[in-house]
């Protein structure tokens, strides 16, 4: 019930070595920063590039190469949809991701898949991996550990970090998600907000159908499972789990605790 399959399809996700036999499903966020610190992230570097600094000219990312935009005509298409376009003297360089004027980047523990696009403003700690298509929006604010798989959105004035987001997984607006997951095509509406620390010491406890269970995290946000929906300004609390196909109505508190598959909360 409280398996890793049981909120995700995890046949797709390029990470999915850390949900191997975790059971419950939050142990991945224990072995979160193991899986990252053992990642390769090749070289993640160009003299443009200045530790914490804003990005003075656009870069581009091309067979794992940065390089500086310049010659280059860009289409600003939606990356999630694979219309991101960079040419350079007619030749398309398929697959080149963007990193726009303005960003700031710290640390060069940074994997960027391919077509992904970040916009000017957008803050990323080290370390990071951003897989295909994903989109790191204007003023997105990336503290370190987030691992987001393809076609995702982190957006505007989005906060995140320790966290892990499935494919097509959404946080578009004003959200802030610490120590959690998000499914795939789970979708954060309008300032969504996970709660991820007690008032009280000690370590988030879980209430599921067969009893209270001990996460064995101080810090432990939500587990949103696949499809699963927020309205705007909805609010989880610490250890907050809803099962696939779930919705978390406009305004509400999501309660602690296990939420079956299709749970509607209002």
């Amino acid at each position: 019930m409280l398996s890793a399959p049981s909120f995700f399809d995890l046949s797709d996700f390029d990470h999915r070595a850390i949900f191997q036999d975790t059971v419950p499903a939050w142990d991945a966020l224990k072995m979160l920063k193991s899986y990252m610190n053992g990642l390769d992230y090749g070289l993640f570097c160009h003299e443009h590039l200045q530790n914490g600094v804003p990005l003075a000219c656009p870069l581009i990312v091309h067979n794992g190469k940065l390089q500086t935009a310049e010659g280059c005509a860009i289409t600003f298409g939606d990356a999630t949809k694979g219309k991101l376009r960079v040419v350079r003297e007619d030749q398309e360089l398929s697959g080149a991701s963007v990193i726009m004027a303005g960003a700031v980047i710290m640390g060069s523990r940074i994997l960027l898949g391919k077509g992904v696009l970040i916009e000017s403003g957008a803050l990323i700690k080290e370390p990071a991996v951003i897989g295909d298509c994903t989109e790191i929006r204007q003023g997105a604010y990336l503290r370190g550990y987030c691992l987001a798989g393809k076609r995702c959105v982190l957006g505007h004035a989005t906060e995140v970090k320790h966290s892990i987001f499935l494919n097509d997984a959404k946080a578009g607006h004003f959200a802030y998600l610490g120590d959690s997951i998000l499914g795939n095509e789970a979708n954060l509406g309008a300032g969504t907000k996970f709660a991820n620390l007690r008032f009280l010491p000690g370590n988030v406890s879980i209430k599921t159908p067969s009893g209270v269970l001990d996460s064995g995290l101080r810090k432990f946000g939500a587990i949103l499972g696949d499809r699963v929906q927020t309205g705007c300004n909805s609010v989880t609390n610490p250890g907050t789990l809803l099962g696939k196909d779930s919705l978390l109505m406009p305004n509400t508190t999501a309660p602690s605790g296990y939420h079956s598959p299709k749970s509607m909360l209002r």
